[in-house]
């Protein structure tokens, strides 16, 4: 006896809904939109808990205080893309932007502002570059690499160049972290500012973009992180990506460090010590995985918008600024249980 099924009554989804994903879908696809949907609850939360943290000078606070964080982010997303990890970035950051700061106050002191950021650029580039050749050579994990050569930066700076606070900068270098974009009298007639460095942090953003998606080195990143015998196997040369993945987020991080010190309007050479664990923290929640071959630069800003926000918005919520690596560290706890559920998916 033939068996038919009554489908008369059964809904046949048209091609579009078909080919439409669904939300856990759409997620998996896109991680980096995870983070951004517990980034806008968070604001809705907090701004309904304490409004003033809609306010432009809040906003602003914000937005200054992304740059620094954004622009290591965009440098180690490279690095996780090609499958590596570092952890030297903060001191590549501190040995440049003290030397270039020494350098200026005791040897040169009208050099060009133009002249002291490319300076530190193009040393942490090189000693970026350092990095990716000693990984490339001795084929030793990069976190190994990077942890030594942190340590080795960080020795040479206190040990050779200097451990004095430079408090009293040059004028350009002054006028620089000062040079405002945009500035208007806020809540009881205090002057907020937006620094014109500020810009520095979404250029980056648009160039690290475009080498992503429009070069073939992006594409030689992406398939280097993805499978490293595969991408060799491709004709990509594999020593010309480690060095330039290092060298990229070493001058990301010279630049990172010379726009430090002119925001403080001082030199520490103490500053940035730990910022490697939240960097990397920010780029996991926007979506890149530590094992390489994934990321977007949208999910990175994300996850730098994401880890200021909490560390900005808890104290207006009534919670005590020690909670921020609690909550970070719960974050970062969760984005691993979801990447890990969307890989066996």
């Amino acid at each position: 006896m033939t068996m038919v099924q009554d489908m008369s009554n059964s809904p046949i989804p048209t091609p579009e809904e078909s080919a439409r994903p669904s939300l856990g879908e759409l997620f998996r696809r896109r991680p980096e939109l995870v983070s951004l949907t517990i980034l806008i609850v968070l604001c809705i939360v907090v701004a309904a808990i304490n409004p003033a943290f809609l306010q432009a000078s809040s906003l602003i606070d914000m937005g200054r205080a992304s740059v620094v964080t954004g622009l290591f982010a965009l440098g180690v997303f490279a690095i996780l893309a090609a499958g590596g990890i570092d952890v030297s970035f903060p001191a590549i950051a501190a040995l440049t932007m003290y030397s270039a700061t020494l350098f200026v106050i005791n040897v040169w002191p009208t050099a060009p502002m133009a002249l002291i950021v490319a300076s530190t650029v193009i040393g942490g580039a090189g000693l970026g570059a350092l990095n990716g050749w000693m990984v490339h050579t001795l084929k030793v994990p990069s976190l190994i690499v990077t942890v030594g050569t942190q340590y080795l930066f960080r020795g040479i700076l206190l040990a050779f160049i200097g451990t004095v606070w430079l408090m009293e900068l040059p004028a350009q270098m002054t006028a620089f972290g000062k040079a405002p974009l945009l500035e208007f009298n806020g809540v009881n007639d205090v002057i907020v500012t937006l620094p014109m460095y500020f810009l520095i942090f979404p250029a980056a953003a648009i160039v690290t973009w475009y080498m992503f998606n429009k070069t073939l080195m992006g594409r030689a990143i992406f398939a280097t992180g993805g499978n490293a015998d595969v991408a060799e196997r491709l004709g990509y040369n594999q020593r010309i990506v480690h060095v330039f993945v290092f060298a990229f987020s070493g001058a990301l991080a010279g630049l990172a460090g010379i726009i430090h010190v002119c925001a403080n309007r001082m030199a520490n050479p103490f500053d940035l010590v730990g910022t490697e664990i939240e960097v990397i923290a920010a780029v996991v929640l926007g979506g890149a995985r530590i094992t390489g071959g994934t990321g977007t630069v949208f999910g990175t800003i994300t996850g730098v918008l994401l880890i200021t926000v909490v560390n900005n918005s808890l104290v207006l919520v009534g919670i005590p600024s020690t909670w921020q690596r609690v909550v970070v560290g719960g974050f970062i706890l969760l984005a691993a249980a979801f990447f890990v559920k969307r890989q066996k998916k």
